[in-house]
């Protein structure tokens, strides 16, 4: 059935997910602050600056007022940088007309108050106002989506009915949805795994090939699933695509901004100065800082995370960095499944 979504963020994912939208037959109003942004999408039914070359459906209309890309629409979707989440959610608050369930697609913790997303979403948005919160979450660059490839992910969310909708209102024969009641894992994993690409990506740009990668990835799932299954997840998750899918395809590829970021950073180039080059969020920053102060709060051993915490905030050198993570104390590698997994070794 046809409907009215609103997609807060007329960024790369936001657009890229408008698509999908529209495709499935919806009308999809993308919200944005930057007016000209806005005219170049209802006029030439382009998003340049983010997706250059691509010719959006008309069904999707831009707009910078809130108030007209949510009214009337009982979804919205909020494709925004972490850091921009509350704000947002302020907003819709000041523009809402009737509870709404509102899907977030972003990836990352909030510092300091270590709250997931949609924690901060339920604490900024009153009960009137909300009907569910759902996260969307899976191994799915914008820049192979926008052009109908073949992605799949996964919805998670506290209700089973809302989740279904969301799967519903996404599902086609380019983009498949897979329904997870695990949130907290869906969410952590998203999360951290930018973290570990980070790493994957420091790697790289030190020259270590895909060894010493493969060695981060496999050990950076350890390192989520620890810290994931102590907050309530359910360590199956971390099997799944919210888990080793999306931090597969995040530590990989060149799409990725956490892993070019990381790559920058081995080359030996200043984290302002990347952070000026990328014109984008790289939210694995911002997660590591909360990544470190999860790992202090659980008691979880976190090496990747911890070795990334110095390289990015307390300027250690990137290759001092690695050598050290690789000259840790030796261990039993299968000590990690057994404590995550809560199984008994023979």
């Amino acid at each position: 059935m046809t409907e009215k979504v609103a997609v807060l963020g007329a960024g790369s994912w936001g657009t890229a997910l408008a698509l999908v939208l529209a495709d499935n037959g919806h009308d999809v109003y993308l919200w944005a602050k930057n007016e000209e942004r806005m005219n170049e999408l209802n006029t030439q039914h382009t998003n340049s600056r983010y997706l250059p070359g691509i010719v959006l459906p008309e069904r999707i209309k831009g707009t910078t007022s809130l108030k007209k890309a949510i009214q009337g629409a009982e979804t919205i979707i909020i494709a925004v940088p972490t850091k921009a989440i509350r704000e947002v959610a302020g907003l819709i608050v000041q523009a809402a007309e009737a509870p709404v369930t509102i899907v977030h697609v972003s990836k990352g913790i909030e510092p300091n108050s270590l709250l997931r997303i949609s924690e901060m979403i339920e604490q900024e948005i009153p009960d009137k106002n909300l009907k569910d919160v759902v996260v969307l979450s899976g191994p799915s660059h914008a820049e192979e989506v926008i052009l109908r490839h073949p992605t799949t992910v996964t919805v998670s969310s506290k209700s089973a009915d809302a989740a279904q909708k969301i799967q519903d209102l996404f599902m086609n024969q380019n983009f498949r949805v897979y329904t997870n009641p695990d949130i907290i894992g869906v969410e952590i994993g998203g999360a951290l795994k930018n973290i570990i690409a980070l790493a994957a990506g420091i790697s790289d740009g030190l020259g270590y090939g895909d060894n010493a990668k493969a060695a981060l990835i496999t050990r950076g799932l350890a390192e989520i699933a620890r810290l994931g299954t102590k907050m309530g997840a359910n360590p199956l998750t971390f099997s799944g695509l919210a888990g080793i899918g999306d931090l597969i395809v995040t530590c990989t590829s060149v799409h990725s901004r956490n892993w070019r970021a990381g790559n920058m950073l081995g080359q030996g180039k200043k984290l302002d100065e990347v952070l000026d080059s990328m014109g984008m969020v790289v939210e694995g920053v911002r997660t590591t800082k909360a990544g470190q102060q999860l790992s202090e709060k659980y008691d979880v051993q976190m090496p990747i995370t911890n070795a990334l915490f110095q390289i990015l905030f307390e300027q250690q050198d990137p290759k001092k960095a690695v050598d050290e993570l690789m000259a840790r104390v030796k261990k039993h590698e299968l000590d990690d499944l057994i404590n995550i997994l809560g199984t008994k070794s023979d």
